[in-house]
């Protein structure tokens, strides 16, 4: 076996089935699963019925490039939601199987191990697991840059030595961003296209969040290098339909940017066999050309945060995020950091599961920035929202 595999960590929900596996949590209540960020809103009828009108599609190859419909689509889709020139459908989009499947074969592909010393990868922290085991599969060495509150809940690009940037071949960014909810500014990305400039490093924007927000539409990459009189050159933004559209089944997401990256990578996925069925295409097009869906699906989590959040801003110091669905929460200050301790205190007590935030991030520089703090994801029904979002208040109350 491929000896990095040794490398690779327990996954977050791993590492919670493990901390809860003895507890005994109060049987008269009935359990509230605020843990796995997984849509539980219904998938909408026009995917369903997209679906169930291609079956023909099966007895078809696919192609890895994907139909020109669908590329055309989502071309059109994110000149219309980030105000910016269509993106030439034929070079600067290719659908993918998710956005999961696509960051980690990703890296396989730009990756070079070539070279005395270890190439890096740039990876916020707390972060999306993947983004690690992607790394550390094609031999790189993950650099992690954590993200507080002081700092916006955004990386210190000048807090990296010049030996690190010297080796950075990557730099993950998630924005909106998981667990936090932090959205990138346009001088945030100012500053990370001049680092690229600099090392040559390609970004590789995680904005699979970007369609739950309550005001104002996150930034996005390729916008902001519009924005800039940039092109996309060393850009890559990744996208789906798991969050925006309620369909993590789907397996259904594109990336789009730089053409010669996207060249790069559509060579190495006609081997990765990664292409997507065509009623699937069928379906995805049929969401992509539809915001009416998209628009309930904000109001549904806004009026979560807006019942949950009063709950919860004293006793956890939860704050409104930028986007995304989650809150990133501090634990009562008799729990110290010990935030695993207090995932399975409210368990025990209050039925209710949340996640751990030291799960989500690693020690780094001393530190780790998710310890003290548990994220709660609204993905519940509202009620389940708030019926556990009043346990945890009225736990975390108690002295």
């Amino acid at each position: 076996m491929n000896p990095l595999l040794d490398r690779l960590q327990p996954y977050p929900f791993q590492r919670l089935k493990g901390l809860l596996a003895d507890a005994r949590p109060d049987a008269a209540l009935r359990h509230v699963d605020l843990s796995i960020g997984e849509p539980k809103h219904p998938t909408p009828a026009l995917i369903m019925d997209a679906l169930s009108a291609n079956f023909g599609g099966l007895a078809q190859y696919p192609a890895t490039l994907g139909s020109a419909s669908l590329r055309e689509t989502i071309a059109d889709w994110l000149a219309q939601r980030y105000c910016i020139p269509r993106p030439n459908p034929d070079t600067e989009v290719l659908p993918v199987l998710g956005s999961r499947e696509a960051l980690f074969s990703f890296v396989q592909a730009v990756i070079d191990p070539r070279g005395s010393e270890a190439p890096v990868v740039i990876s916020p922290n707390p972060f999306y697991q993947i983004y690690e085991g992607a790394a550390l599969l094609a031999g790189a060495e993950p650099y992690y840059l954590n993200c507080t509150a002081d700092k916006r809940f955004q990386p210190d690009w000048a807090s990296v030595p010049e030996t690190i940037w010297q080796r950075t071949q990557i730099v993950f960014v998630c924005s909106p961003g998981n667990p936090t909810g932090a959205v990138m500014s346009l001088a945030d990305w100012r500053e990370l296209f001049a680092l690229s400039d600099r090392y040559g490093f390609v970004i590789a924007s995680d904005e699979c969040y970007s369609e739950i927000w309550f005001d104002t539409p996150p930034l996005g990459g390729l916008q902001a290098a519009q924005q800039l009189g940039r092109s996309y050159e060393r850009l890559v933004v990744f996208s789906s339909l798991s969050k925006r559209s309620n369909a993590p089944g789907l397996r259904s997401g594109f990336v789009a940017g730089d053409a010669a990256v996207l060249k790069g990578f559509l060579l190495y996925r006609t081997y990765h066999g990664s292409a997507m069925s065509a009623m699937v295409q069928a379906a995805s097009v049929a969401a992509w050309r539809d915001e009416a869906h998209v628009a309930t699906n904000r109001a549904e989590y806004k009026a979560k945060f807006d019942a949950v959040i009063p709950l919860l801003a004293g006793p956890l110091q939860a704050q409104w995020p930028d986007a995304a669905f989650y809150l990133w929460a501090k634990v009562p200050e008799r729990f110290g950091n010990d935030d695993a301790a207090f995932a399975r205190a409210v368990f025990e007590h209050c039925h209710v599961t949340v996640l751990p935030g030291s799960y989500l991030a690693r020690d780094a520089h001393g530190t780790n920035p998710g310890a003290g703090r548990i994220r709660i994801a609204l993905v519940a029904p509202l009620a389940d929202c708030i019926e556990g979002a009043r346990r945890l208040a009225e736990f975390a109350a108690q002295t």
